[in-house]
């Protein structure tokens, strides 16, 4: 067994918590312009979490990260500190949020374009990105082995010829943010840990326009593309049941 067992109430409550952060993210989706700053996203976030009657999780002793969602920014892949950063047309930007709602933990993330519609290599980018995450999804069909999902991932990937992020992986998530198994966005068939009904686990491809190398910043927490290409990130929590995939994050 992966995971500890999970009740029909804590996965009802995962159920309720993924729509509570699906709901901030739409937002976000719809607040986001030209000239407002990471951190004015990250005080209404933090707001809309606590309005909601969820808990965040970033600031949690199991975390300890100093805000409520990492912001990331063009080259920035993941884990960014929201700054006084004011967004301009064109930035590529993901939103990453955890939230603990009746102590259950979901965990998704988008990537977006600032203040126009996505065209050239940042929509293929995105486009891939969010295909690839859907395959990975598509391919859970019940119990199924984590390399199926990585493969169905990385053959997306592949296609679209993006850098695949391999040095970081999704995860198992429940009763905490961070659980088994590993999830990689690639993978062989029929290999690594076997998931089943009631698992639960965030699938999250990473990709960039350029190569897989990644670097970690300063600041402790912000992880950027090596090479300073453009990256995109989206996520899901998804609960394995007896014949497929439920997405948890999504209204």
């Amino acid at each position: 067994m992966i995971q500890p067992p999970k009740t029909p109430a804590q996965i009802e409550a995962m159920r309720e918590g993924g729509k509570i952060l699906a709901s901030i993210l739409d937002g976000i989706k719809k607040r986001v312009v030209v000239g407002m700053t990471e951190l004015e996203v990250d005080k209404w976030v933090e707001q809309e979490i606590i309005a909601r009657g969820a808990e965040v999780t970033y600031k949690t002793p199991e975390v300890n990260f100093p805000n409520a969602i990492c912001i990331s920014t063009n080259d920035q892949l993941v884990h960014s500190i929201p700054t006084n950063y004011a967004f301009e047309k064109g930035d590529v930007v993901c939103f990453d949020l955890v939230i603990t709602y009746k102590g259950m933990k979901t965990d998704s993330a988008f990537t977006m374009v600032v203040g126009e519609e996505p065209k050239g290599a940042k929509k293929h980018l995105l486009n891939y990105t969010e295909r690839s995450l859907y395959a990975g999804i598509d391919a859970i069909k019940g119990a199924v082995h984590v390399g199926d999902i990585g493969a169905a991932v990385e053959k997306v990937l592949k296609e679209g010829k993006l850098g695949i992020i391999r040095d970081l992986v999704g995860h198992g998530i429940g009763q905490r943010m961070q659980m088994p198994p590993e999830v990689p966005n690639y993978g062989l068939k029929g290999s690594g840990p076997l998931l089943v009904p009631g698992d639960t686990i965030a699938i999250e491809p990473m990709a960039t326009l350029g190569g897989e190398q990644i670097k970690n910043d300063d600041d402790g927490w912000t992880i950027s593309t090596r090479d300073g290409s453009l990256a995109a990130h989206f996520e899901h929590t998804v609960l394995i049941t007896k014949d497929g995939a439920e997405i948890l994050t999504r209204i």
